[in-house]
């Protein structure tokens, strides 16, 4: 949930001229979907041919689109044979729906984001290790350069998790400021993805800086039908979560705040269903942070205040906050269990 960095790193990546094709999903339950974020911007469209894909490669440089119906068609069929037998959640089988259509894009390199933690689907990091494992050796196999990268979801990323609410924390990124840990994940992804490609000598974050890879954003919005000025759209109703101790911030579990933004509208509960563009959580506090009691810990957004009793009740217990006698105030000493495990975990490449 929460993963935004797809949205800045295309653009990011295709700046250096590398040619990136992302085939996204739309959201279902806590996940959210990246095609479900981008359709909140005003004509975005994602849905494109071939013809038009390798078009706008071409252009562009970069693309994010959904998955047409005649790549990797046997998918499909073994996705519903997977749902009636229970093997859903087959790693072997994960990993082999998931390469079947980055294979079928013709990409020569590959570099895979393999979350690990509460808000990831294998929440468990020898689970998630096997898992980018398999897809790296299949890569191989198939004669595409394939690496990937296990990171953080126990805590989401970010200060957002909806759909334009997180277009909008991108935005901040591609114009060189946003969360320290959204920038440092897309320039980690994209220093792997440059490298994939010959690229080695050039530090990512100077094209934030400089509005290159906002440059190509709006170029890529735009070839999809997109206004990259239309504003974007903003809840009618709002409401603010507090704290009700003070003390240092130990946990914010992504997969609460997950639910909670599948609650207000932001999610699906079946394939197929409409999501609200506008819907989301903000959350005003990390862990390592101290907090007073009464301060705001989340904003929730929807247009329909009637989902601000489901959203808060996923809240609930979403926040550790500790009130040991070291985390007695905003100048006392970091307590080592409110430090959080590095947001790139480790790197899997073939063979290691």
């Amino acid at each position: 949930m929460g993963d935004k960095i797809p949205l800045p790193l295309a653009p990011l990546v295709a700046s250096y001229g590398v040619a990136v094709p992302q085939l996204s999903g739309r959201g279902l339950g806590h996940t959210g979907g990246t095609l479900d974020k981008l359709e909140s911007i005003s004509g975005w469209r994602a849905d494109l041919s071939m013809d038009e894909i390798l078009s706008q490669l071409e252009a562009v440089g970069a693309v994010v689109c959904a998955a047409s119906p005649d790549l990797a068609p046997a998918d499909r069929l073994l996705y519903a044979l997977r749902d009636i037998t229970g093997t859903v959640a087959s790693i072997p089988l994960i990993a082999s729906s998931i390469m079947s259509k980055k294979i079928a894009e013709g990409t020569g390199a590959l570099v895979l984001d393999v979350k690990v933690g509460s808000g990831a689907f294998l929440p468990e990091l020898d689970s998630a290790r096997e898992l980018a494992t398999t897809m790296v050796e299949l890569g191989h196999r198939a004669g595409v350069a394939t690496s990937a990268l296990l990171t953080d979801m126990d805590t989401p990323l970010g200060r957002c998790a909806g759909n334009a609410v997180e277009v909008a924390e991108s935005l901040e990124v591609l114009a060189g400021g946003g969360p320290a840990d959204v920038v440092e994940l897309t320039v980690a992804l994209a220093r792997e993805m440059l490298a994939a490609a010959g690229i080695s000598d050039v530090d990512p974050a100077d094209h934030l800086r400089n509005g290159r890879a906002m440059d190509s954003w709006r170029a890529m919005i735009a070839a999809q039908g997109g206004d990259p000025d239309a504003p974007l759209p903003r809840a009618r109703h709002t409401d603010v979560v507090v704290a009700e101790t003070s003390g240092r911030v130990r946990r914010l579990d992504a997969r609460a705040v997950g639910d909670a933004a599948w609650r207000l509208g932001a999610g699906r509960s079946v394939p197929g269903e409409a999501v609200q563009s506008e819907a989301g959580v903000q959350w005003h506090t990390r862990p390592g942070e101290f907090v007073e009691a009464g301060a705001a810990l989340f904003t929730l957004h929807t247009a329909t205040p009637e989902r601000f009793g489901p959203a808060r009740a996923a809240l609930v217990g979403a926040v550790d906050i500790a009130a040991e006698p070291n985390s007695g105030g905003p100048g006392a000493e970091l307590d080592p269990a409110d430090v959080a495990r590095p947001l790139v975990i480790e790197h899997v490449r073939f063979g290691s």
